[in-house]
């Protein structure tokens, strides 16, 4: 399928979950659009499951993906992905965007876990990720990306992380890595020659009350608090494997 790709893609996928009104979340709004298929899955209790299918490679470079959910107040929603992303070089040469909107309302949560993103020589990839929670809301989200496949040197990938909280920001972060980032980002200081990087946000309202203490979860994991009612994980490994066992490990822990 690369071999026959000419233009670029542009394709927009969203998400509206709503209570019922029965003890469960209903999902009025499930639209899929060009690479971005959405599946509802077997449901948890309360909590509506969505796997986020990828209907063709990419994203390559020129290409411009988004993702919108909108938890609303009493919903509960969990959104996963069916297989790592892997960003690729494009046809024609030029930076990938990859936007993903998260708005969560008051006494709404959201479980955000996708599969790794993973930055394959030559791409060019800027994620954005923007997150608007209610004072109440709860949010569990993951972020993995993995720089290069096997033996391969990684493409230039961007990430920005945005997490708000009744209109205050809560954490804004931007990591960039591969050829032409800034200096240092695989020096101690950063990646320290890790080949996986990863965070969880944890936004809790108890937290507010009960912060999280500051701690090192094991050799390649620290925890700290938010300035607010939330907590952030950042850990790096060698591998994709050992990265997702590191985070998991924490969230097991936490809750």
């Amino acid at each position: 399928m690369d071999g026959v790709r000419v233009n670029d893609v542009s394709a927009t996928a969203g998400i509206v979950a709503c209570d019922d009104g029965r003890g469960g979340t209903a999902l009025p709004v499930l639209e899929s659009d060009g690479p971005l298929a959405l599946r509802r899955t077997r449901a948890s209790g309360s909590e509506a499951h969505v796997m986020l299918v990828g209907a063709m490679s990419g994203p390559h470079g020129g290409d411009r993906l988004a993702v919108r959910a909108e938890v609303r107040r009493g919903a509960r929603l969990r959104v996963g992905s069916a297989a790592a992303t892997i960003a690729l070089p494009g046809q024609i040469k030029g930076e990938a965007r990859y936007d993903v909107r998260l708005d969560v309302a008051d006494g709404g949560e959201l479980h955000w876990l996708p599969e790794q993103l993973i930055s394959a020589g030559g791409s060019e990839l800027y994620v954005t990720t923007r997150v608007d929670l209610a004072g109440t809301a709860r949010l569990v989200l993951r972020e993995e990306q993995v720089l290069g496949r096997v033996g391969e040197q990684p493409g230039r990938l961007t990430s920005r992380l945005t997490v708000r909280i009744d209109g205050r920001v809560l954490l804004d972060q931007e990591l960039a890595c591969g050829p032409d980032a800034p200096g240092g980002w695989d020096g101690p200081a950063v990646l320290a020659g890790h080949r996986a990087v990863g965070q969880l946000v944890i936004v809790r309202p108890e937290f507010a009350v009960e912060p999280v203490a500051a701690r090192m979860m094991g050799e390649q994991a620290v925890l700290v608090p938010l300035a607010g009612p939330g907590a952030l994980v950042t850990a790096v490994a060698a591998d994709a494997l050992r990265l997702r066992q590191v985070l998991d490990g924490v969230l097991a822990e936490l809750d």
